[in-house]
């Protein structure tokens, strides 16, 4: 799986202000890039998308196991962009081409290193438990507003999935004034999701594939006939300028670096389930159960 995605300079000045404050991120201490690859430090951006955490922190222990020292920084995603492109970051996970991160990569795309596709049916949507009724298509959902609050459920300000809703979503099907969309983050929106479910509320939530609430929850993606949410996209491994001439090894792992539906489904249910909130155990118990997974890396 997203702040406004049109921001100019203050975007870059915010980024540079927000990556050198040790109250950013999960991690203490300020994000530093490494500079070259003789002192193995890697800094490893990610935001709130499941997948990101999850491939995050798989990458994490792949690459202490290989001596590298790694720190994980939790920003929105404006932020690891900004910050890939001045050099504070070296790696992110989960860049989403060619839609979502558009604007991202039309602004700092000439400072990045594409390392590699690892996921190719990413898919931006909207969402209704399917205990919902009357209502299969974006175009019902003015008709319907006053059923959910005159509220959406949605995650960071700054994720394209938010600018997609905001820009495209609410306007082609007449909802402004309908249908107000409430931004937070992807943890708030799942305990709404979660708490809607457990009362059998109606909620319409913002929300994407690969994630593992289309295999906890009965949900229905509502059908975008004007197709306001793009189609199937690819996630990419994204570096800092300089990152493969730094760390060749380490680029090539990453280009042989893929997940299928199976796969990353297990990893995010072993993190966001099974090990909630102990990512590292997490990590340790789906390559326990997936031997074979890191030979496929080389």
């Amino acid at each position: 799986m997203l702040k406004a995605l049109t921001r100019g300079v203050a975007l870059a000045m915010t980024a540079a202000l927000a990556l050198g404050a040790t109250a950013c991120g999960d991690d203490s201490g300020t994000a530093s890039g490494s500079g070259g690859g003789d002192d193995k430090k890697i800094t490893i951006g990610y935001m709130a998308w499941d997948e990101a955490v999850a491939a995050s922190h798989l990458w994490k222990k792949i690459l202490e196991d290989d001596g590298y020292e790694v720190e994980l920084k939790n920003l929105e995603a404006g932020l690891v962009f900004g910050g890939l492109a001045n050099g504070d970051l070296d790696l992110f996970l989960d860049g989403w081409l060619p839609q979502t991160h558009k604007s991202y990569m039309d602004k700092y795309g000439d400072k990045l290193e594409k390392l590699g596709v690892w996921y190719d049916d990413a898919s931006l949507s909207i969402a209704v438990p399917t205990y919902v009724q009357g209502i299969e298509s974006l175009e019902d959902l003015a008709a319907k507003s006053g059923d959910f609050g005159g509220e959406m459920i949605g995650i960071e300000p700054g994720a394209g999935l938010t600018k997609a809703t905001q820009e495209q979503v609410i306007p082609q099907y007449g909802l402004e004034g309908k249908l107000n969309l409430k931004t937070s983050s992807t943890p708030a929106m799942l305990a709404a999701l979660d708490g809607a479910i457990a009362d059998q509320k109606p909620i319409v939530v913002t929300l994407w594939h690969p994630h593992w609430a289309y295999a906890k929850y009965e949900l229905k993606d509502l059908a975008d006939p004007k197709g306001t949410l793009g189609q199937a996209e690819e996630i990419h491994s994204l570096g800092r300028e300089g990152f493969g001439e730094d760390f060749p090894e380490v680029a090539a792992k990453l280009e042989k670096f893929k997940m299928n539906n199976d796969q990353l489904a297990s990893l995010e249910d072993e993190m966001f389930n099974k090990n909630k909130g102990d990512e590292e155990k997490a990590v340790d118990e789906w390559l326990k159960a997936n031997p074979d997974y890191l030979g496929t890396l080389g």
